[in-house]
């Protein structure tokens, strides 16, 4: 009898490397020619799982959060995983802008997955558990296949990790 063999699909944010990853882009920020003396903050709630940018406009946001997005990739980790929550004026006539940090796949986007794999009509059988989605086949160059099946699919949000490979 053939063997079986599974990875999972998951949406997992490895929290060290983004601390990592925005304590580079705060010493970026300090050195950089274009933000001195302007007030700017990069904060991180791990409990709310929230980044916060802070700058006296709209263009300081933006070039800050070009900033963050490059040492979060250089890091290996995906853009994807921040989410626009709201922007907001704050004292000073200062910008404030709150990020959401995606780290775990949405019910209907883990719906949508799974039947984007079983519409392929490859012989692997995807299941959802909790946060993360099992794909498991008897050949190996089917999960493969369902690995770059998934990748292609452009209306994800959630930064995809394939893990657990076995």
């Amino acid at each position: 009898m053939a063997k079986e063999h599974y990875f999972d699909i998951s949406a997992k944010l490895d929290m060290m490397e983004m601390k990592n990853a925005l304590e580079q882009a705060k010493k970026e920020v300090v050195s950089r020619f274009d933000f001195k003396g302007i007030m700017t903050e990069i904060n991180l709630n791990e409990k709310a799982k929230t980044l916060s940018l802070s700058s006296s406009s709209d263009s300081k946001i933006d070039a800050l959060k070009d900033i963050v997005i490059s040492k979060m990739i250089k890091r290996g980790l995906s853009p994807k995983s921040l989410e626009e929550v709201k922007s907001e004026g704050i004292s000073g006539g200062n910008v404030k802008v709150i990020y959401r940090i995606v780290d775990s796949i949405e019910k209907d986007e883990a719906k949508k997955i799974v039947k984007d794999i079983k519409d392929a009509k490859l012989k692997v059988t995807p299941a959802i558990q909790g946060d993360e989605i099992r794909v498991t086949g008897k050949k190996i160059d089917d999960l493969q296949a369902v690995i770059a099946l998934v990748r292609k699919l452009e209306d994800i949000k959630a930064p995809l990790v394939f893990g657990n490979f076995k």
